[in-house]
């Protein structure tokens, strides 16, 4: 299921090129080469990854975005009707103070802001910071185009990790507030659906089906190798996250807004609006910010992720783009951690 192109976003771009075959415009080369999940650019971009990367990490630490038309419950700590800001991300980043810095939960887990001025009237600029009994399952009262509440959830550093289960181990994705490990402030919309998977307690039809590995172009800690092409291969694994069985069809998860966090080692990110994901084995600032990224590899696991990019692989072409696709697609649930190691 997940490997054929006729469902994911690779083989929509293949009907693209078919629809606009003998067209040289740069718009339609762009979107035909970012969709298969391949280098933009093959000049040298040595000045590209200095100045991008520190953009790249300027424009993460400002992140803080909600989902609109969606009102969260939960016990308040701080009362919106004495407590008003000017703007959903002022009342984010309210939340995101109540954290310490250090390993543990924050004080404030999720937030509520009315913004929309005709709908809010009394209760316009209100911002409700409040504490989840189960960050994972948060508490929702009410969504939809009628509610006139923004929210988001913020976590704490060390007390949420989702996991994918393989048979080779759990590749655990760090889910809180940080410009390098994201993400619900950065994508809300991709977090919500990670959230609803984990609900689902099953994942069946998930899982990983291409495998390549760094091959001569990037290093050990993701680097590229000067001079060195931008692949095959594209040192990644990818696969899907569309459950099979499942009451609720897969829907394409909502673009976020721009900018996105660039692709580096150990992200995990969309391909288009998803289900299909990739975990990048490497730094690629040559993709600029053609995906969305919604969590990424604690450092730990990537040694999980390199044995799963060296599995035997047959090749294949997908929208005149080498790949490698795994002999044995790799089934995955997604999985609370922390609940994983319990005693």
């Amino acid at each position: 299921m997940g490997r054929r192109q006729t469902n994911s976003e690779l083989g929509r771009c293949a009907l693209l090129a078919l629809l606009f075959l003998g067209a040289t415009s740069c718009c339609v080369v762009y979107t035909l080469l970012s969709s298969a999940l391949r280098p933009t650019s093959t000049a040298p971009v040595v000045d590209a990854i200095d100045s991008g990367d520190d953009l790249g990490r300027r424009e993460e630490a400002e992140c803080c975005r909600g989902i609109e038309h969606l009102e969260l419950w939960g016990a308040a700590v701080k009362w919106g009707s004495d407590f008003k800001l000017n703007s959903s991300e002022e009342c984010c980043r309210a939340c995101k103070a109540m954290c310490s810095g250090v390993d543990g939960p924050c004080l404030c887990d999720s937030w509520v802001f009315c913004g929309d001025r005709k709908a809010c009237r009394a209760n316009f600029g209100e911002c409700w910071l409040k504490k989840q009994k189960d960050s994972f399952n948060p508490d929702r009262r009410d969504s939809g185009e009628n509610v006139m509440w923004t929210s988001g959830l913020v976590f704490g550093k060390g007390e949420d990790i989702v996991g994918l289960h393989t048979e080779y181990g759990v590749l655990r994705i760090k889910v809180r507030s940080s410009p390098t490990e994201l993400f619900p402030d950065c994508a809300p919309h991709s977090v919500a659906y990670i959230l609803e998977l984990l609900r689902l307690r099953h994942c069946v039809g998930c899982q990983l089906y291409r495998a390549e590995g760094r091959g001569i172009s990037w290093d050990p800690q993701g680097n590229h190798i000067t001079n060195a092409p931008f692949g095959p291969p594209y040192a990644l694994i990818q696969g899907t996250l569309a459950a099979d069985g499942t009451t609720t069809a897969f829907k394409e998860i909502q673009r976020e807004e721009w900018p996105c966090p660039q692709i580096r080692r150990g992200s995990v990110a969309w391909v288009g609006s998803g289900p299909e994901f990739f975990i990048s084995l490497a730094n690629h600032h040559e993709w600029s910010q053609t995906y969305t990224v919604f969590g990424s590899l604690l450092p730990e696991d990537m040694e999980i992720a390199e044995k799963i990019a060296h599995l035997p692989t047959k090749q294949e072409v997908w929208s005149n783009i080498d790949v490698s696709v795994l002999d044995e697609p790799i089934r995955i649930r997604v999985v609370p951690v922390p609940f994983l190691y319990k005693s």
